[in-house]
């Protein structure tokens, strides 16, 4: 007999939603790049913690989503400070 719970296995609707949610943060933390920061980031670090709170099976992705987030804040506003850009 397995000590494992039968469903544990299994992918539910939630855990695919959650890596959508985390790989949208990522692609709206690469965004924010190059197109007015505080627009955009904010955006990307509210999508991560929601799908790191919605399922616990993409954790690392969640942690890449988070990373990227934080990475892209400060280089995107250094950037756009620099270049003068405007901000949002």
């Amino acid at each position: 007999m397995s000590t494992r719970e039968e469903g544990a296995e299994r992918w539910s609707p939630v855990d695919t939603v959650a890596g959508v949610l985390a790989m949208i943060s990522i692609f709206a933390s690469a965004l924010g790049l190059v197109w007015r920061p505080v627009r955009v980031i904010p955006f990307a670090v509210v999508l991560a913690l929601i799908a790191a709170r919605m399922s616990a099976r993409h954790e690392r992705l969640v942690a890449w989503a988070v990373a990227a987030a934080v990475a892209c804040w400060t280089v995107g506003m250094a950037l756009a400070v620099i270049t003068e850009n405007p901000l949002y």
